[in-house]
């Protein structure tokens, strides 16, 4: 069977996951002449999750067209802010994302964390509790199985937070996670508690909250400060993004051109 050429033009903040021989505004594909559209942006590294309009000539077509030959492939990424998958929207995040767990936890985002999950669990999980999984795994986005997932830009947790916030907009409550294990944290009365607590910390502080799923107690402590200056620049970022979301779900209501 002769083989024949598709041109896929792929937006410049997908590039990053094209093979360095590849990287570049235009690849010129060569195949059997079955293949969907799906399939050509996954052969050249591009997952799916992360891939928003497709358009050939200038129609939006579903992952599942097959193009004919010669013709060219607009790939554009996912509009930001994305909508939710699920409601409501929760994630769980792979092993190497501990930090940004702790930091959408303590910002009141139900995600689950271990650090002992294999992908098959990760995956399993991600579509029997219907959570988004957060991955800077590429193949773990190719995996045809997974219901809903998303690759995390940047290196550093608090720029990976900004990435998922932007992305997602998802509601913050902060301060009402554990971010040891995700249970929901109360406030609970210093009597209650005082034989846990070392003199130091009973004479110094008076406001507490328990987790109720580990019995973990927090206090406003040596890192509160730390840890509000990172409540602070997300719900800045929150704010910033929930502008974005109402004005572009206003004007762009649905998927249809």
């Amino acid at each position: 069977m002769d083989r024949v050429e598709v041109r896929l033009r792929f937006a410049a903040e997908l590039r990053f996951f094209l093979p360095a021989r590849l990287r570049r505004a235009e690849v010129r594909l060569t195949h059997e002449g079955t293949s969907t559209v799906g399939h050509l942006v996954e052969a050249a590294g591009v997952p799916l999750p992360e891939v928003g309009r497709l358009a050939v000539g200038g129609r939006r077509v579903e992952p599942s067209h097959r193009p004919a030959p010669g013709a060219t492939v607009e790939v554009s990424g996912v509009e930001r802010p994305q909508r939710a998958p699920y409601s409501p929207l929760r994630f769980v995040l792979d092993v190497h994302l501990g930090a940004l767990a702790r930091r959408l936890r303590l910002l009141g985002v139900d995600t689950a964390y271990a650090n002992d999950l294999d992908d098959d669990a990760l995956i399993d999980q991600a579509n029997a509790e219907q959570r988004v999984l957060l991955t800077q795994d590429r193949a773990l986005l190719h995996r045809r199985s997974l219901g809903s997932g998303a690759y995390v830009r940047g290196s550093a947790p608090d720029d990976q937070m900004r990435d998922v916030i932007e992305r997602f907009v998802p509601p913050l409550a902060p301060w009402t996670r554990c971010p040891a294990c995700n249970g929901p944290v109360a406030p609970v009365d210093k009597d209650a508690i005082a034989d846990r607590l070392e003199p130091g910390t009973r004479r110094t502080y008076d406001t507490f909250t328990q987790c109720g799923s580990c019995g973990r107690l927090y206090w406003p402590g040596a890192h509160h400060d730390r840890l509000a200056g990172i409540v602070a620049a997300a719900e800045e970022i929150a704010a910033a993004a929930d502008v974005s979301q109402r004005t572009l779900f206003r004007y762009f209501p649905t998927k249809e051109d």
